[in-house]
């Protein structure tokens, strides 16, 4: 059972920070534009890997995510 059900403090947390975050991706889509950060909000997705085999990486992206570790030509991180 997840802990936002059964918390409104973590509950409110958690919708704060996705809110955060979302705000925070349309900005880097404005700064960072080709990646479709806006639409995607960070999540994975075939559009924007599409947009890393096109662009390559930029400096937001994490780099222990396999698809921009593999676009940098570093290895897979241990499971």
């Amino acid at each position: 059972m997840r802990n936002d059900t059964k918390s409104a403090g973590i509950a409110a947390a958690s919708i704060l920070a996705k809110v955060s975050r979302d705000a925070l991706m349309r900005t880097l889509d404005t700064c960072q534009p080709g990646y479709r950060f806006a639409d995607h909000k960070g999540y994975p997705v075939r559009g924007h890997d599409a947009a890393l085999a096109q662009l390559g990486a930029c400096a937001v992206q994490r780099r222990s995510f396999g698809p921009v570790r593999a676009v940098l030509g570093l290895p897979p991180l241990p499971p």
